[in-house]
């Protein structure tokens, strides 16, 4: 491996790191949703930091090109992100119809109060 290509590598990981770091100081992203991207910043740094374990973890698991085993880890962990924001947004969904629907009740109510105040105003005069 080429000088150039170990130091991005390490640069690489390490802006990941710093982006995700960065976003949850400033309350941008939450830490449940933060685990997977520290996961796979931290598992880049380690494979550009120290090469030789990549290589070894592709021939501990029978991959024959290393470079294939982090293409299939980073599909792996992008597909748990997406699988956790889509159980979020369903839950999300399932949270706004079901306030939707009290919001309508609440104001089905206001407008039967307000009518029926309107009919004893009536009444009274």
């Amino acid at each position: 491996m080429s000088l150039a290509s170990y130091i991005l590598g390490i640069v690489a990981a390490l802006l990941v790191l710093g982006v995700v770091i960065e976003l949850l100081r400033r309350g941008r992203l939450r830490e449940r949703h933060a685990a997977w991207w520290i996961l796979a910043g931290v598992l880049a740094l380690v494979a550009a930091v120290f090469p030789v374990t990549l290589a070894w973890a592709a021939q501990l698991v029978g991959v024959q090109v290393p470079t294939n085993l982090v293409f299939f880890a980073g599909i792996a962990i992008l597909f748990f992100v997406a699988l956790q924001s889509s159980s979020e947004l369903t839950a999300l969904e399932k949270r706004v119809r079901t306030l939707a629907e009290h919001a309508a009740l609440q104001d089905l109510r206001i407008r039967q109060l307000e009518a029926d105040r309107r009919d004893r105003k009536r009444v009274d005069e």
